[in-house]
């Protein structure tokens, strides 16, 4: 993550949203007294939004938990895709 002021974004804004874009990074824009702005390219925004989504659910939460599980402990299998 990178943290930088209001005046220096202003300054260099390229440069940081093609940083945040290319590297994956986030930005942080310090305003001050605890204040500030997260900056993060959109797909880092959508992965976020789809585990939010998937995690929104007890259902869906323990179907993935359950689904971990089972790759850690080796127990899952390989099915050949039917092609047409």
């Amino acid at each position: 993550m990178q943290i930088t002021t209001v005046s220096n974004f202003r300054k260099n804004i390229k440069t940081y949203l093609d940083e945040v874009v290319k590297n994956f990074e986030t930005l942080l824009i310090n305003r001050g007294k605890d204040t500030g702005i997260v900056v993060m390219s959109l797909q880092e925004y959508n992965s976020l939004m789809a585990t939010n989504h998937e995690l929104s659910s007890q259902k869906n939460e323990r179907r993935l938990d359950a689904a971990i599980s089972k790759l850690k402990t080796e127990k899952t299998f390989e099915k050949n895709l039917i092609k047409d």
